[in-house]
């Protein structure tokens, strides 16, 4: 079956770090560009960032610029997000996609989707 798994979320104070995984399986990541995306209670599903197929690209929501750094290790068909200085706003479920291109982010629009990895950010 074609999947991408998270993982690496958990219960962090303000001001701490998480790494988030997000690993292919039955596929590989190499031609894709990937995208975090993240959802709060209540509220709608927003793009947080997104690095090209190539990792020469990346962006960010305006919320996250500074703290959170996406990356890509095609050899082993996974991404990561590594978050800092977490704020108790960053909590959400946080899910990895498949897109065609980072254009994506923007529509939520992509080939495949993980199943997300709650983050919680509290004191």
């Amino acid at each position: 079956q074609l999947q991408l798994v998270e993982s690496g979320g958990g219960l962090v104070q303000p001001g701490g770090s998480l790494r988030l995984s997000c690993a292919a399986s039955g596929f590989t990541l190499k031609g894709y560009a990937i995208g975090w995306f993240r959802q709060a209670p209540g509220k709608e599903r927003e793009g947080v960032s997104c690095i090209s197929s190539s990792g020469g690209r990346t962006n960010y929501a305006d919320s996250v610029k500074g703290r959170f750094t996406i990356s890509r290790e095609n050899g082993k068909n996974t991404v990561y997000l590594q978050m800092n200085s977490l704020k108790t706003e960053d909590t959400a479920i946080y899910s990895c996609a498949a897109l065609r291109t980072c254009s994506g982010l923007k529509y939520g629009i992509a080939d495949y989707w993980g199943q997300g990895t709650q983050v919680t950010v509290s004191s």
